[in-house]
């Protein structure tokens, strides 16, 4: 019995795994081929899936399409959104008359849905296929004429190589609407489409309230989406003419794995787009809006532009040149909504004015603007003066061609920091005057010359500073100095100095010690000057009586000979010459320290007529004899 109930469970998965029934091996739906409940049909590049779904929370069935390789079931377009089916015997097949219908079940008659586009021929029947771009379309077989097409007809999401605009012959509008709630996909409230009233702009809409604006298309972007751009991955293709304008955006094929990027409006108010990242398992938001507060459309009521990136205490809305705030009072309560009117008294027409140039914005609402290609930013000057009416213009394509003229109020105007259009608004004499003034040779010299100072005070203090600090550096090198007389042979501070070359067998002295055994180089203890300089007589704190020679400042002896030279007298040590004690390097100052001669001076012992000589000359004079043939 085990033995056959083991051949039966063999039998079973054999004929599981070679006669899957959940997945189909076509991407084509035929009358005699239909989808069933159960049943998944898989475009040819395995990147998209067809079949009966349920949202979250819900037991309703609907035909939709999702990502086939991407392991959360995210559903890019619904059939029957808004006629679920109760249960899972719903059916998807083409029909005698060549639609593509659903079925609630095998028995039903009339469809939950239809996509009412006949074959012109009975016997030229249709199939629907699964493209691998995610669009499902109504084929005739012979003609291979596209009857319907899923791409035409989008949910909440805009996959590349969707359209977003009008049909401008027929008056077929492809535009994105929310699901009703993450429970149910029937039309929501929550609307992203182009409105080509004015010159055509991107709007996103809660029923008729507009929510967002994204603006005209400046030639490389929408002018409130400054993130946009044509990129290494995407391009996007915006057209306007007389047939249609519409937007498509496509994706490069940069390798040999397919990129899942889609847009998508949620019934929340946003629109987001974001792309799968296989390796995280999960979408990646990059680009949603609104996002701020400046995104909220007419935030700062009419005539007046949003600027987010002020001080932080600083109210967003500011009034366009030549106007104020409508009510001042809520102004001041931080309520733009009234926006700004124009100042009392201006007059803007035909009395001497201009225009004043607000840069890097977004441009107001062009519902209420015209549009000429061919003319340039000076003639689009000149021709909104004639017309008393025009408030404003600027270029179509921020390129700078095409010419773009507001007639009436400016609405939902804002600024970004590196991006965005310059619109030029219209002002009187007097507020031309002052913008003018502002920016006159005079007030640009006035701030040449501000900036020159500037400059100039910011040099001298580095300057300055960097002669102070290596002042105070040179100082403190020199300050390193011994607090004695006796030998520093084994001292830290003898080996920095001899680091620096100091002789190692000469002491030297502080100067506090120099100057205090000299009473501060006191004239009363100095005991001659010549061309060197002077010699002062000093007592050390030990009692010890010395002579200081302190060489002039103006020798021009640098440390370097000065130290070698002082190596030198050190060396030549003879009981009948002076002998050398130390020495002493601070700043400037260079001195030599020798015992004291208790005899007077050395010249006074040589020529003076007292009996030191008449006692000594003979030997000393035999001594130094020799002292000079030993030199």
């Amino acid at each position: 019995m085990n033995t056959v109930k083991g051949s039966i469970t063999k039998w079973l998965l054999l004929l599981f795994l070679v006669f899957p029934s959940c997945t189909s091996t076509t991407d084509t739906i035929t009358p005699s081929n239909p989808i069933r409940d159960g049943d998944v049909l898989v475009s040819s590049g395995q990147s998209w899936a067809l079949g009966f779904f349920s949202p979250n929370n819900s037991t309703r069935r609907y035909v939709g399409i999702w990502y086939y390789k991407v392991p959360e079931q995210t559903v890019i377009w619904a059939a029957n959104r808004d006629h679920p089916i109760n249960g899972t015997s719903g059916t998807l097949t083409i029909n005698p008359q060549g639609n593509l219908v659903v079925y609630e079940d095998n028995q039903s008659v009339v469809p939950v849905w239809s996509t009412n586009a006949s074959a012109s021929a009975a016997n030229n029947y249709s199939v629907a296929r699964l493209l691998d771009t995610g669009n499902l379309v109504l084929v005739q077989q012979h003609s291979k004429r596209v009857l319907w097409q899923s791409f035409d007809y989008p949910t909440d999401t805009l996959l590349p190589f969707m359209k977003l605009g009008l049909n401008r012959r027929t008056g077929f509008i492809w535009f994105l609407s929310s699901w009703k709630s993450r429970d149910d996909p029937g039309i929501g409230d929550v609307f992203f489409r182009i409105d080509p009233i004015g010159y055509p702009q991107l709007f996103l809409y809660k029923g008729s309230r507009p929510l967002w604006r994204g603006g005209p298309w400046t030639g490389l972007r929408w002018s409130g989406v400054p993130q946009m751009t044509n990129t290494y991955i995407f391009r996007v293709n915006f057209v306007n003419n007389d047939d249609e304008v519409s937007i498509a955006y496509g994706v490069n094929k940069v390798s040999n794995s397919p990129i899942f990027t889609k847009m998508m409006v949620n019934e929340s108010g946003y629109v987001q787009r974001s792309t799968w990242n296989d390796h995280d398992h999960r979408w990646i938001e990059f680009w949603s809006a609104p996002k701020e507060q400046c995104d909220n459309y007419g935030e700062c009521g009419a005539n007046s532009y949003c600027d987010p990136y002020g001080d932080p205490g600083k109210f967003i809305c500011n009034c366009v040149p030549g106007y104020e705030p409508k009510s001042p009072r809520d102004w001041y309560l931080r309520d733009g909504s009234r926006g700004c009117i124009r100042k009392p008294g201006s007059s803007a027409c035909r009395s001497n004015e201009g225009f004043v140039k607000l840069a890097r914005v977004k441009v107001p609402d062009t519902s209420v603007a015209r549009a000429d290609m061919g003319l340039s930013l000076k003639q689009c000057e000149q021709k909104c003066l004639e017309n008393c009416s025009c408030t404003a213009y600027a270029s179509a394509d921020e390129r700078g061609s095409g010419c773009l003229m507001w007639f009436g109020d400016m609405v939902d105007t804002r600024s970004y920091s590196n991006v965005g259009q310059d619109i030029l608004i219209r002002v009187d004499a007097a507020e031309l005057a002052k913008y003018e003034k502002s920016k006159s040779p005079l007030a640009k010299r006035g701030i040449k010359a501000v900036l020159i100072v500037s400059v100039a005070l910011a040099s001298f203090f580095i300057l300055f500073f960097v002669y102070w600090f290596v002042k105070r550096k040179r100082k403190a090198e020199d300050e390193h100095v011994f607090t004695s007389s006796t030998y520093l042979e084994d001292s830290p501070a003898r080996e920095e100095h001899c680091e620096r070359g100091t002789p190692t067998d000469l002491p030297l002295f502080d100067l506090s010690t120099i100057a205090a055994a000299t009473n501060n180089f006191s004239t009363d203890n100095m005991l001659g000057e010549g061309g060197f300089g002077a010699v002062y007589k000093g007592i050390l704190h030990d009692g010890k009586e010395i002579a200081v020679k302190r060489l002039s400042k103006n020798s021009g002896q640098g440390s370097g000979e000065f130290m070698t030279e002082v190596a030198l007298i050190a060396k030549l040590q003879h009981r009948n010459l002076v002998r050398i004690l130390g020495c002493c390097i601070k700043n400037r100052e260079k001195m030599l320290v020798y015992e004291y001669l208790p005899n007077k001076s050395l010249d006074s012992v040589i020529f003076g007529m007292s009996s030191f000589w008449t006692h000594h000359s003979y030997t000393i004079m035999h001594n130094n004899s020799k002292k000079v043939e030993h030199l």
